[in-house]
């Protein structure tokens, strides 16, 4: 299989993952439409798995990548906030100091205030009166006064920082929290979509997990197997269980030039007509071997259950020199379809 038709498969599995959380019907089913059987319907999530797991894998790695890109801003956000929060914590504590300062140097100045005014008071009382010395103090006391007050006006601003500095601090704290929260957020959606990646599974693995299903499917569906239980792909009836891998197959062979196409299933009573047609030399015990063409005895069939096909390809019954059957020599088991030795053109999931 070539490059392109490779890539052509992956992206059409990856649009149907996309849109898909499970198998699909091919075919609309009616309300009457019977449960698929328990172990048929571990066959077809199996098969269904294995058949989009190159495409799950592809779009858990992208969200992983785009994961990780998220993961490395967010961790870029944590240490910008980190330094934001260590500047104003570190502005917090020179604001704080340099408050402290302004506030002891106002006590200062308050204190030589009282000192000026102490001094004005006993020169005041002082017999004789000195005018000068009593200008000197009372000059003495303006000057007190003045630095006094520009001191209380430097606090007020020391203050005004200084709620600053503790606004800024706090906001820097609940943006580094944010960050922090974005970084622990990102860092779960990383080691989420790693456990989904390590826990996946492969397209080999399911599809061995299927066939190992695939005669259980047999018994368990041939019993209980209505006309409901089927549905239509490209003209060819098959069951439901297999619907999806058969659509699958046949899209993927057509990617690759190959058109297939074929009869699937059949009633009972076309069985049997078909044992006549044949030449089987009794409708009910012949061995399909004793057929002009092998046909399974009546009852025996899985065209009867819609889990076989007699593949075709541009209207052509398959041989084994055909490039239909050399291709599906190479691909049918990816679709879970195993070939009859004894006939070319019929496919079965369990090759018989």
């Amino acid at each position: 299989m070539n490059q392109r038709h490779r890539v052509t498969r992956l992206a059409a599995a990856l649009a149907m993952t996309l849109t898909c959380a499970a198998p699909i019907a091919v075919v609309a089913p009616s309300p009457a439409q019977a449960a698929v059987p328990r172990v048929a319907a571990s066959y077809q999530s199996l098969m269904y798995r294995s058949l989009t797991a190159d495409a799950t894998m592809a779009k858990y790695r992208a969200a992983l990548s785009a994961e990780l890109a998220t993961l490395k801003t967010r961790t870029a956000g944590v240490a910008q906030a980190t330094k934001a929060n260590d500047t104003a914590q570190t502005r917090l504590i020179t604001v704080t100091t340099a408050h402290a300062g302004v506030h002891d140097r106002l006590k200062s100045a308050e204190r030589a205030l009282s000192d000026a005014k102490n001094a004005l008071a006993r020169v005041s009382k002082q017999r004789p009166r000195s005018k000068a010395a009593i200008a000197r103090a009372k000059r003495a006391v303006t000057a007190a006064t003045s630095t006094r007050d520009a001191r209380r006006a430097r606090l007020h601003e020391a203050a005004a920082t200084l709620r600053a500095a503790k606004k800024d601090v706090g906001t820097a704290g609940a943006a580094l929290t944010l960050a922090s929260s974005a970084r622990a957020t990102a860092a779960s959606a990383v080691e989420r979509t790693q456990r989904r990646i390590a826990g996946a599974g492969t397209a080999a693995g399911f599809a061995a997990q299927a066939t190992v299903l695939s005669r259980d499917v047999v018994a368990e569906v041939r019993p209980k197997f209505t006309i409901k239980d089927t549905t239509t792909v490209y003209g060819t009836t098959v069951h439901r269980s297999v619907a999806y891998a058969f659509k699958r197959m046949v899209d993927d062979a057509r990617a690759d030039g190959i058109a297939l196409a074929g009869g699937g299933f059949r009633t009972k009573e076309r069985q049997i007509q078909l044992r006549t047609i044949n030449g089987c030399p009794d409708v009910w015990t012949a061995p399909a071997s004793s057929c002009r063409v092998p046909t399974a005895i009546p009852g025996r069939s899985l065209h009867e259950i819609g889990l076989a096909v007699d593949v075709t390809s541009g209207g052509r019954t398959l041989t084994r020199k055909s490039k239909a059957f050399a291709w599906m020599a190479a691909h049918a088991d990816e679709y879970g379809f195993v070939n009859l030795p004894s006939e070319a053109w019929h496919w079965s999931i369990t090759g018989g």
